[in-house]
């Protein structure tokens, strides 16, 4: 892991005045670029070939007077694959333009861990340390942090021979790189049958199989919870609520749209959903439920602290189920920017909305963590 000190001895030699924020293209980029311009900095954004246009094209910035006037990309930088961007020469190039570089789930993607966590010597707002926790296969995956916090989360079931109800079975898709080959079954021999026909659609691997992570499915409605922790905060409360997402899924969404006589006719190839997220939607909570949603952010900041020092910076989101008895289950956790907040870009989170009165989207949120870290001469606290 990079040494924080190098980090900030990095940072410090920033022309503060001049300071770009930068993050990869893709995922929250747009949300993060948005926030980004309503708070007075430039910006930049790293694309691959072939994908920059949305950046590039369509949503370049153009400013008149130094005041933007259309769009949110200053500048995009394109290469023909996302890893060139964290070649030597292009990390001095970042730090040449006083980047500091906001990570998303496409960037700890497309880019090796190894490399974010050792080599890639850029100032970065959020918690270096915890972002390999994301990945279910790590000893210390973020289920081992919801434990170790007495943090609610779906129970895992070890063996395929136990499942006695309808659990999920969560691993990757065979050729989707970034996708879910995720399925559900009730006995053991659905997960038999449903795993055999997925091996032989090539939607899955048998040795991804033997790897996943089964637990129980807990039938309710999804939420994820879009917060945020500022170690400047002295005044009010450190852990903020900005909103809450929810996500389209295909091909699932597709299915529950379909008569059950018609879900039961599907061919082989149809019949079972895909779990692949390609949209989400803006929600509020019941306010006699937000209690409990601050106790588990606050519970989550606790144990992140603990065991990943210094503990969590800037966004997370806790994505959580309710089953009947409105009980929260965590089923993922991202310790970063989640992928749902484009849904509030520009206009804001409901709840962020309110707490600053004005539009307040997790990346307008960063963006005014950096700026309130630059004007109190405070960068060091947020960066690693």
């Amino acid at each position: 892991m990079i040494d924080r000190q190098s980090i900030q001895d990095i940072a410090r030699g920033y022309d503060t005045s001049n300071v770009k924020i930068g993050s990869l293209a893709s995922h929250s980029a747009l949300d993060l670029a948005d926030g980004a311009v309503e708070e007075g900095f430039r910006t930049i954004l790293y694309c691959k070939k072939g994908r920059h246009e949305t950046y590039a094209k369509y949503f370049r910035a153009k400013r008149v007077d130094g005041m933007v006037v259309r769009g949110v990309a200053d500048e995009c930088r394109i290469y023909d694959s996302f890893t060139d961007m964290v070649t030597p020469g292009e990390q001095q190039l970042m730090r040449d333009d006083n980047v500091i570089f906001i990570p998303n789930r496409s960037f700890t993607s497309y880019v090796p861990m190894n490399v974010v966590e050792d080599d890639f010597k850029v100032p970065m707002v959020g918690s270096r340390n915890m972002l390999r926790m994301e990945e279910r296969s790590e000893q210390q995956s973020y289920y081992w942090l919801l434990e170790k916090g007495g943090l609610p989360f779906p129970e895992k079931v070890n063996d395929p021979a136990d499942i006695d109800s309808l659990v999920v079975v969560k691993l990757h898709h065979a050729q989707k790189k970034l996708e879910r080959g995720f399925f559900t079954a009730a006995s053991y021999e659905e997960y038999l049958s449903k795993s055999q026909s997925l091996i032989d659609q090539g939607v899955i691997t048998r040795e991804a199989l033997d790897n996943a992570r089964i637990e129980r499915y807990i039938i309710g409605p999804v939420f994820n919870f879009d917060f945020f922790y500022s170690p400047l905060e002295e005044e009010f409360e450190k852990v903020e609520l900005l909103g809450v997402d929810w996500r389209f899924e295909t091909s699932l969404d597709g299915h529950v749209r379909l008569p059950a006589d018609q879900q039961l006719n599907l061919n082989k190839a149809q019949f079972m959903p895909e779990y692949t997220v390609c949209g989400h939607n803006s929600a509020t909570v019941r306010e006699s439920l937000l209690e409990k949603v601050f106790d588990m952010a606050e519970k989550f900041v606790k144990v992140a602290e603990k065991h990943y020092d210094p503990g969590i910076i800037g966004p997370f989101c806790l994505q959580t189920c309710i089953d009947k008895d409105l009980n929260y289950y965590i089923y993922d956790v991202a310790p970063r920017v989640g992928g749902g907040t484009n849904v509030h870009l520009a206009a804001g989170h409901p709840y962020g909305n309110s707490l600053y009165r004005t539009n307040m989207s997790t990346g307008r949120r960063i963006a005014l963590e950096v700026r309130r870290a630059i004007e109190e001469e405070r960068l060091d606290e947020i960066l690693t």
